[in-house]
């Protein structure tokens, strides 16, 4: 067919996430042993606009599957927004002979891949973020390692806050999405957590909170925090001001998105990269994969961004509820 896939590009975009080599890796290997050549291109958009762009073969991704990060790099590229340079990085794709292009990201990312097709790439999304923000999937590359980091980082702040009787607020990633911290809350037993989506900044409640725990025995006080709040070391000194009680601030930050990845961020990934490259096989363009009630399945770009996602309200209640008991 005149219109088949001959070579298979991918790149990785915005912010890096545990998993992303796994998938980099199953992209490669899935094109090879369908015949295809791959290509990848690095720093994202920005690497693809300046003609980053390298020869892969199955040697290239031998033993990534266990690292963190991406081989590739990545960056943002606030000029893609810009049609001229959507239309560049499309004929740049051709020039190298790229008639395929993977792109690992989020929702910003997959913006940028539905403007390549708009402009004759076919292009497949896959969702790689730790924050679990996309609408249209249940699963994102890299939040279950990132989730997993913060639990055992809070389990190591707990300690200490319990043998110096402070209330601790530890605050954890996830932009304006809360699928983080709500985790962390319900695994590490939080007495209180902030969620972008239902924090309504009523201090006093925490304040109390803190008191009437204090009065019932508690050692420690331990508040989760999300990203999308933020300000945790400002709140920390509120808190102790008002309630006398040593409060302490810790920011995870950035080792949320380093380490090893999960075994089932390396098989999701890798699932979800070789099905990429299936669906480019198949003619198949302008898509996102994605995962729902235990099936991999593939959604048209323009849906999924549509889409609208929400914390899921009984794990709020939940998360609550153990908390205050």
């Amino acid at each position: 067919m005149s219109n088949e896939i001959k070579t298979i590009g991918v790149l990785t975009s915005g912010g890096d996430a545990p998993g992303m080599n796994a998938a980099i890796r199953a992209v490669v290997r899935e094109a090879i042993c369908k015949g295809k050549k791959v290509k990848g291109i690095k720093r994202g958009y920005a690497g693809l606009l300046q003609e980053e762009i390298i020869d892969m073969d199955a040697h290239s991704v031998s033993d990534i599957i266990s690292r963190g990060g991406t081989i590739l790099q990545t960056a943002r590229c606030y000029e893609f927004v810009e049609p001229e340079y959507q239309k560049e990085a499309a004929d740049i794709c051709r020039k190298h002979g790229i008639d395929g292009l993977v792109v690992i990201g989020g929702d910003g990312s997959f913006k940028g891949a539905q403007k390549l097709a708009a402009n004759g790439i076919n292009t497949i999304g896959l969702p790689g973020t730790i924050d679990l923000d996309i609408a249209c999937t249940e699963y994102t590359i890299g939040f279950d390692t990132a989730v997993n980091t913060a639990m055992d980082a809070i389990d190591k702040v707990r300690d200490t806050s319990t043998s110096h009787e402070r209330c601790s607020i530890i605050e954890v990633m996830g932009r304006g999405a809360g699928y983080i911290a709500l985790w962390c809350g319900i695994a590490n037993g939080a007495e209180d957590v902030l969620l972008p989506e239902r924090y309504d900044y009523d201090e006093q409640k925490l304040v109390n909170h803190i008191i009437e725990g204090r009065k019932k025995g508690k050692q420690h006080h331990i508040i989760i925090n999300a990203e999308g709040i933020g300000h945790s070391l400002s709140m920390a000194k509120r808190i102790e001001a008002a309630t006398g009680i040593e409060t302490r601030a810790t920011i995870l930050g950035h080792m949320q998105r380093g380490g090893s990845p999960t075994c089932k961020d390396r098989v999701y990934a890798s699932t979800m990269g070789a099905l990429a490259v299936d669906l480019l096989c198949e003619g198949k363009t302008n898509r996102v994969v994605g995962y729902d009630h235990g099936e991999f399945i593939d959604f048209d770009i323009d849906e999924a961004l549509a889409m609208n996602k929400d914390v899921n309200e009984y794990q709020v209640r939940i998360c609550k509820d153990l908390g205050n008991s």
